[in-house]
């Protein structure tokens, strides 16, 4: 059977763990399918992650929103993006890893050009940017089909590294977008085409320092801007990528077998937006939702409707394929590493999304308390660092040192590398929280930024190194027709980090007492801290340092 046909075509031998067939052959064919998923899952996050900076933005340009109204942009996003990781984790077996990510990386060019055109209309009402935030969503779900693919392409001897390097270098996209925008904003980069600037009310910012209130802004170009990446990133993939026929039998090149995969894969996404919306609809306050659930209700009940709609609504083969591999949710090890992997990729992507505008409103005001009303009082700060300046600096540490992870992970054990990261955060964290009441209790709060990004670059780091130790483990746990849907599943749970961290954090702000928050996350890394040991390292342990 030829295996060398043309990029793009589907591979109908593939042997990886044979060590001949790899250097012969496979190398080369998983090398070339890494190297172009990584910049098409970078665009994903950067268009997922993108509403942590434009908040911040239409903060400083005056939007006629508050600041609890933009922190729910960045949660609808996050968790429009987790739940599109739950039918994502199965597209590959069903739909084969080439036309899976052609397709959902093309799909990135609505959100990113809706996005453009709603932000040059400051007069039109929340619900409309809500909605953007809420299709932006695609990029995270790209995430878990991303990673699926590539586990498939490598021996399991290699997966921690593989899998690694597409995850780290592809959660760049964070901090790629973290800079791109603030750049992109200051030039007009398509010219009349993308429409008129906006004038800053308030001082913004960029990596290279502070930018004056007064001046023009393109902030619509945080949406058009991916376009220059998007569309040759669409066409690299077609042509250069695979799909693997021993991992999803019923693929081939035929036109009419192409279209039945990308209708599968728009199926599986447009019902996964359905739970999402209806979610959120219940959750959201007046005058977007009902405001009739807490985040702690709507968000299992989300995850549970967008399974039970997979389920019901599946058809044909496709039914009996998403049946078989619900099969990972019989097993024990599914559970346990789905609460570590919200430990790592969890943490990583919901401080992501929450830290930009945090750094807005904690340091950029300065906090009195006025014993007459009883009450703390915010003002403008003059010497307020620039979250547009500053809020990359810890994704891009996490995910810098996340191939750092996977490449120990496979030396010395998966879960040692995770224990000790969880004991790094727990302390991390609770530190955070203090600082952070030191902050919001100053009339100086700059004093404490840069104890608050060190420690914030300290949990980064922990969770990049422990998202690399936490798919190793998954990769020797699971088979190989198990490890790409559990891969997927776990990263589902874990992207709605990405809503949480917003949501408990700006409430926390809004309350007066951010520490809390954080507090709260130290507790959690702590119990996970006990379970990895009770699972993976005790003497009598199920799967011993896997």
């Amino acid at each position: 059977m030829n295996t060398t046909k043309s990029s793009g075509a589907t591979l109908t031998d593939w042997r990886p763990e044979d060590e001949q067939f790899w250097e012969n052959t496979g190398k080369k064919i998983a090398y070339r399918n890494l190297w172009i998923s990584v910049p098409a899952l970078l665009c994903g996050f950067a268009v997922w992650g993108m509403w942590g900076i434009i908040t911040v933005q239409m903060l400083n340009l005056g939007f006629p929103f508050s600041q609890a109204e933009l922190f729910t942009l960045t949660a609808i996003a996050g968790l429009a993006g987790a739940t599109m990781r739950i039918p994502a984790s199965f597209l590959i077996r069903l739909a084969g890893g080439r036309n899976t990510i052609f397709l959902t990386t093309s799909m990135l060019l609505a959100p990113a050009i809706g996005t453009g055109i709603a932000l040059q209309h400051p007069e039109w009402p929340l619900w409309v940017f809500q909605l953007m935030a809420l299709w932006s969503g695609v990029g995270g779900g790209n995430f878990a089909s991303s990673m699926s693919n590539i586990g498939t392409f490598f021996p399991k001897r290699l997966q921690g590294t593989a899998l690694g390097l597409n995850a780290g270098l592809g959660n760049f996209g964070v901090t790629t977008m973290q800079i791109v925008i603030p750049l992109v904003m200051t030039v007009s980069l398509f010219g009349a085409f993308a429409g008129e600037p906006m004038t800053l009310v308030k001082d913004s910012g960029w990596i290279f320092g502070k930018i004056a209130a007064g001046t023009p802004t393109f902030i619509q170009n945080a949406g058009f801007a991916w376009l220059l990446s998007l569309v040759p990133l669409s066409v690299l993939c077609w042509f250069g990528m695979n799909n693997l026929k021993t991992v999803t039998p019923d693929v081939d090149n035929s036109l009419g077998s192409t279209i039945s995969a990308f209708l599968k894969i728009t199926w599986l996404y447009t019902l996964s937006f359905l739970p999402a919306g209806v979610g959120l609809y219940l959750y959201l306050p007046a005058p977007t939702g009902l405001g009739l659930l807490n985040m702690w209700v709507a968000m299992p009940l989300i995850i549970v409707a967008t399974l039970f709609t997979m389920k019901l609504a599946a058809f044909g083969p496709m039914k009996e394929n998403i049946a078989k591999q619900f099969a990972i949710f019989r097993d024990k090890h599914t559970w346990s590493m789905t609460a570590l992997y919200i430990v790592t990729f969890g943490s990583f992507i919901g401080f992501s999304m929450a830290l930009p505008l945090s750094i807005t409103v904690i340091f950029g005001s300065t906090h009195t308390f006025d014993a007459a009303t009883n009450a703390w009082v915010h003002a403008k700060n003059p010497n307020a660092p620039s979250a547009l300046t500053y809020a990359w600096i810890g994704p891009f540490v996490g995910a810098a040192v996340r191939p750092i992870g996977g490449w120990i992970s496979d030396k010395v054990g998966g879960s040692i590398v995770t224990q000790v990261i969880s004991a790094v955060m727990v302390v991390a964290s609770a530190a955070v929280g203090y600082i952070m009441l030191q902050a919001y209790q100053s009339a100086t709060p700059e004093q404490y930024f840069l104890t608050f990004m060190l420690l914030f670059v300290v949990l980064f780091t922990a969770t990049g190194i422990g998202n690399g130790s936490t798919f190793r483990t998954i990769a020797v746990i699971f088979d190989r027709q198990q490890a790409g849907p559990v891969l997927g599943w776990t990263s589902a749970v874990a992207a709605y980090g990405a809503f949480v961290a917003p949501v408990v954090i700006g409430a926390q702000i809004k309350a007066g007492t951010p520490q809390y928050a954080f507090y709260g996350f130290a507790v959690f890394y702590a119990l996970c801290l006990v379970l990895n040991w009770w699972f993976y390292l005790r003497a009598n342990a199920y799967v011993k340092n896997p």
